[in-house]
């Protein structure tokens, strides 16, 4: 990364309500980067990937981008796994607070019965 980029990546972390949004999307842009990754892996270009699953280029650069806004769904990511050699694992993993979470949700509920 360019010093001048990590500077200004310094600075905006710096800010609270740039780091919130940086951190709450983090697992977002972490899958993102997994299947870009995956993709370059395979060798494929995105209008291969296309072809393989049936749909058009501009479908696959939508679900490899983070300013879609775009949810594909389960089965969109099989075909793309499927489409690039992989398999797609989806699984839970319990969160480090949910514990504390799920004890004041509790307490509301006790306190309004």
């Amino acid at each position: 990364m360019p010093k001048s980029l990590k500077a200004f990546k310094a600075r905006a972390l710096a800010r609270p309500d740039v780091r919130f949004e940086y951190d709450r999307l983090a697992d977002e842009f972490a899958f993102l980067d997994e299947i870009l990754k995956a993709r370059a892996e395979s060798g494929l270009s995105q209008a291969e990937v296309a072809a393989r699953i049936g749909t058009t280029q501009s479908a696959v650069a939508r679900l490899e981008s983070a300013e879609s806004g775009h949810s594909p769904s389960i089965a969109t990511l099989q075909r793309y796994a499927s489409a690039i050699g992989y398999k797609l694992q989806v699984r839970l993993v319990k969160e480090r607070d949910a514990e504390a979470r799920s004890t004041r949700g509790r307490a509301k509920v006790a306190r309004t019965s």
